[in-house]
């Protein structure tokens, strides 16, 4: 914007001389009005939009209330505009959302869902600001659980390629009628959207923030991940006797040693190997037993260079014996290192059917 004043001041601004006719004084809001008009003139690009509206109002109110100014007036009002843009040091997000972006991470989940119910009880406050930048996995309880009114309104407030995504996630009889409330709310007035937003974001700001950022089917199957094999299984039945559809998404969840050739990419083989200690992919190798566990190590061994394969196999073969809690010690630092390359962005694992 600075940039854009000064290339515009000298065609449309003469700024005040000695001697010459003295700038007219203006309000600060007259001044705000002179410089909008400025840039707007010029064809400037102005996001004046995601202003609260009753400033967008006053301004707009302030501008139809003007008629003109004099080249001087106008020189000194964008002399001291630049003036004040060059003194700023610090800029603050506007909004307590701006501010909640800045401090993601550095404040509790519990300070943070005050400060959005606070904000969401302004009336200046435009509740789908918010409701817009949540995740699918929020929103998506809207359009099953709310009226088709409700979520058709939503989903014209949403970005078409996010509202295209929910859309696709639903059951097809609650998607067409959705799709046909949409076609119903070319009469509906922002004061209606607003009420709604409001109470949506209220709704959703009930909600009590989570102790734990994964759900409980996750957490047990990371637990079992690393449990020895016999407590695993023990678990595993407790759970099918217990709840049969949980444990059945545990066991999905759950990703050991027997499940490498399924879920890693051959050509990740040597990143995971890379990112190990040998010792210990040696240990891993040379401890496997039973058809599954063998199977993983001739994965593993036949996805690296043959020299190094024939390598580790010499040390397999001069490691000997290996004491069955060392080789699920060793197979568990296996599916770490996996898993960190996965969190790391470095590896994808393949998807299981169904996932």
């Amino acid at each position: 914007m600075a940039q854009e004043l000064a290339r515009i001041m000298p065609v449309r601004a003469t700024p005040p001389v000695a001697g010459g006719p003295a700038p007219k004084p203006l309000s600060n809001r007259e001044k705000a009005a002179v410089i909008v008009r400025l840039l707007l003139a010029e064809g400037a690009p102005l996001p004046l939009s995601a202003l609260p509206e009753h400033m967008q109002a006053a301004l707009t109110e302030q501008m139809g209330a003007m008629r003109i100014v004099d080249r001087t007036t106008l020189g000194a009002v964008v002399e001291e505009f630049l003036a004040e843009l060059d003194s700023v040091g610090l800029a603050f997000p506007g909004g307590i959302e701006g501010a909640l972006s800045v401090m993601d991470g550095h404040i509790s989940a519990t300070a943070a869902s005050r400060l959005r119910r606070l904000a969401a009880a302004s009336a200046r406050a435009d509740p789908w600001d918010r409701l817009v930048a949540l995740p699918p996995e929020r929103l998506l309880p809207v359009l099953t659980d709310e009226s088709p009114e409700v979520g058709a309104v939503m989903l014209s407030k949403l970005p078409v390629g996010r509202a295209a995504d929910l859309l696709a996630r639903l059951p097809g009889d609650r998607a067409r009628r959705l799709a046909l409330a949409v076609s119903l709310t070319g009469n509906v007035d922002p004061d209606t959207v607003r009420r709604i937003g409001m109470a949506l974001a209220g709704q959703l700001d009930a909600q009590p923030p989570r102790a734990f950022e994964v759900g409980p089917v996750e957490r047990v199957g990371a637990i079992l991940n690393v449990t020895p094999a016999a407590t695993r299984d023990a678990v595993l039945e407790g759970l099918q006797a217990d709840d049969a559809g949980f444990a059945a998404q545990v066991r999905k969840a759950i990703f050991t040693f027997v499940h490498v050739p399924a879920r890693l990419a051959p050509r990740d083989v040597p990143r995971m190997v890379r990112a190990m200690d040998q010792p210990v992919l040696v240990t891993a190798l040379a401890g496997a037993a039973g058809e599954e566990q063998l199977a993983t190590a001739d994965f593993i061994l036949s996805n690296m260079s043959p020299r190094l394969a024939q390598a580790l196999r010499e040390e397999m073969e001069a490691r000997g014996k290996v004491r069955e809690r060392d080789a699920e010690a060793a197979m568990n630092t296996v599916i770490e290192t996996i898993r960190g390359l996965e969190a790391a962005g470095e590896i994808a694992l393949v998807l299981e059917d169904g996932e």
